[in-house]
């Protein structure tokens, strides 16, 4: 009964009757933009805070899991896909264009100090500034899919575990990773029912499944759903609490003296704790180890030596801004030093085929292709090109249209989008070796590159930074998607859709929120205070007048050395697969611990503590995917419950007691915000 259940709602969608993308159907793309929009709301509340988003890839399918279990027609394997690809591309725009940093940057400019007024953007102009970067990324991934996934085969961690998380919720074998025996997509009609059953939809037979894998399933299906809901309730109720009585999230633990003076205080939000765990141990423990290092060592030496006289938390004269130096140093040379491997690669094989001969270069061809899709799946090549002229054209137009000849000169935009293109490929490839993406470092570059360029134009540097560091970011992200696509047999045309749709809702959705936050807070301020928006223009101003804070020159230069090194320690062993290049100390998360303040670090290194406790002591017995689930709702729970927080700022209502807020750090109170 429930094969013949199935056959009616696949027959529809069968190859033969409309189309070779039966995975692109109505409920998944509707589901995906869903779970998008709060990943969304999310990402752009937290990276406001923090300037970390997260991609949720995981999360999205297994919220998407979840949700099919309840319809009369669960989703095959491959809609999940299409789930998480529109939910991915919808969730992930606060940061693609630039809401997190680059514009918050905008409004922090000065006249006097930049000659530009800040630049604040109505609902209209954000959206055509997000138009002209939401797609760019979107048409680069089908031709970068064929060089990273088909012919170089680039592992993609992230992708590849999202893959096996599906067969596994699914009850398919794991995917063959070696690529060698896969055949693609194959319709086969069942003998039965004369229709296409959902696991020969997938192209792969069933196979017995393990104990381990069954308990995994058995978790999620049974225990899911209540995992979600109580933890995002209860995330959820904590964070509407914290919005009445704003001390909740900024606990004095320390003492009040360390929470006013040195800004040493905690902020037990249960979101942060859910990062925490989708982030991992390591990636938590460098994160804190930052965070001790420049709030605890550097901030106090800076202070007390003159170096950095003003307030502590002023990113001018304070020493905040004094240590954001050392991490942007760490960052730069964190990113830089994990892409040679990359760069010195992509050259050798650029070279190669002059050293063997043609007739070497076309058996290679040949040996090295492993495209498992028909052409009705692919991307059309002529989609590709003329989706590129056209965003590239429209997008140079907005950006015009936006920021006018005083901004940036339609030229500069243009060799922004094209550096912007080379730099992705280079991203592209660093994530698929390594699952980082260094946009921070790229878009850096890409700051570099207008210095020369367009010497002097403040407004211009951002502006190019943030267009090169879209198209990395989105086509890097995507690129994860494409590889779970890839091994779960999915078809590339439906993910480009719900690629193209989830940005273009993306673009109101964020556009709508961001304007909102904007109008109820200050950003950056206390409860926003959008940490990497100083990075941007920190280092513009830098290029310009060359100017660093007293001292910080040369603890820039050695934190820069150092971290330059452990990164190429840390590219060396996990080239070869050594167990030490996850413990050694990620730059760009050390750095992270420098541009925020403790209360941001310590309750993620608490969710990095609990995912090593669950993965080591009880994920035999599915309690790591479970753990995931639970971590998703209390991420989610605090992102949406801020839109109900930012409603109630917005019609005036107020806090409900500032008791215990002494220390003048609690956002949500009338005299601090």
């Amino acid at each position: 009964m429930a094969l013949r259940n199935w056959s009616s709602f696949i027959k529809p969608w069968h190859p033969q009757v409309s189309g070779s993308q039966p995975e692109f159907t109505l409920r998944a793309v509707l589901i995906g933009l869903a779970i998008g929009c709060l990943i969304c709301f999310t990402n752009l509340s937290l990276g406001l805070q923090s300037g970390w988003i997260s991609m949720m890839s995981i999360q999205s399918a297994l919220i998407g899991f979840l949700i099919s279990r309840t319809l009369p027609a669960p989703l095959t394997p491959q809609e999940i896909i299409v789930v998480q690809t529109t939910a991915v591309a919808t969730g992930t725009m606060p940061l693609a264009a630039g809401f997190v940093g680059i514009l918050p940057a905008l409004t922090l400019l000065s006249v006097e100090r930049d000659g530009s007024p800040p630049i604040h953007l109505s609902w209209l102009a954000a959206v055509g500034w997000s138009c002209s970067v939401a797609f760019f990324g979107v048409f680069l991934s089908p031709p970068i899919r064929k060089q990273v996934i088909i012919e170089e085969q680039l592992p993609f961690p992230s992708g590849t575990a999202t893959a096996h998380l599906i067969s596994v919720l699914h009850r398919l074998p794991p995917p063959d990773t070696s690529l060698r025996h896969r055949t693609g997509y194959r319709p086969v009609e069942d003998e039965e029912d004369d229709v296409v059953a959902p696991d020969i939809l997938a192209g792969i037979p069933v196979v017995e499944e393990d104990e381990e894998d069954t308990t995994e399933r058995d978790v999620v299906e049974h225990e899911g759903w209540y995992d979600l809901v109580w933890s995002f309730a209860v995330s959820g109720s904590l964070t509407l609490a914290a919005y009445f009585y704003p001390v909740l999230f900024a606990l004095p633990l320390f003492g009040n003296y360390l929470a006013k003076e040195w800004l040493w205080y905690f902020t037990p939000s249960l979101s942060y704790v859910g990062q925490g765990v989708i982030m991992g141990f390591p990636t938590t423990l460098s994160m804190n180890f930052g965070m001790f290092v420049g709030w605890a060592l550097l901030s106090p030496l800076s202070k007390w030596s003159g170096w950095a006289p003003g307030p502590v938390g002023d990113m001018s004269t304070g020493a905040r801004g004094w240590i954001l130096w050392i991490s942007l140093g760490i960052m730069c040379a964190d990113s830089l030093i994990s892409l040679l491997p990359v760069v010195l690669e992509y050259i050798s094989d650029a070279v190669r085929p002059w050293r063997r001969g043609h007739s070497n270069v076309e058996e290679s061809d040949i040996q090295k292709h492993h495209e498992t899709e028909t052409e009705d799946r692919l991307v059309p090549t002529d989609w590709v090109i003329k989706g590129l002229l056209l965003s590239i054209s429209i997008g140079t137009f907005l950006v015009w249209i936006v920021f006018g000849n005083q901004g940036i000169k339609p030229w500069a935009t243009f060799i922004g989008f094209v550096l912007g293109g080379m730099l992705s490929i280079i991203g592209v490839r660093a994530l698929g070796e390594t699952d980082l993406n260094p946009v921070s470092g790229l878009g850096k570059i890409s700051q570099l590159f207008f210095a020369w360029i367009q010497p002097g134009n403040i407004v211009a540097n951002i502006i190019a930074g943030g267009v090169a560091e879209a198209g990395a970011q989105q086509a890097g992200d995507l690129m994860q998607d494409l590889k779970t696509g890839h091994l779960c047999h999915a078809s590339p045309r439906a993910q480009f859709y719900g690629q193209l749709i989830g940005s273009s809702v993306s673009i109101l959705v964020t556009t709508t929120a961001y304007i909102l936050y904007n109008r109820a807070y200050t950003i950056p301020g206390p409860s926003f205070p959008a940490p990497t928006a100083y990075v941007w223009l920190s280092l513009a101003r830098l290029l310009r007048d060359g100017q660093l804070p007293e001292h910080s020159a040369v603890f820039m230069g050695v934190f820069s050395i150092v971290f330059g090194l452990l990164s190429g320690a840390k590219t060396y062993s996990a080239k070869r697969g050594h167990w030490i290049a996850k413990w050694i100390p990620s730059g760009v998360a050390f750095a992270i611990g420098f541009l925020n303040t403790p209360s941001f670090s310590i309750a993620r290194l608490i969710g990095g503590v609990t995912e090593y406790i669950y993965r080591t002591r009880f994920a035999k017995d599915g309690g790591d995917i479970r753990l995931i689930v639970i971590a998703s709702g209390f991420v989610l729970g605090e992102g949406v419950v801020s839109i109900v927080a930012l409603v109630l700022r917005t019609l005036g209502v107020g806090v409900a007691s500032c008791f215990g807020c002494g220390h003048g750090l609690c956002g949500g109170c009338p005299a601090i915000s």
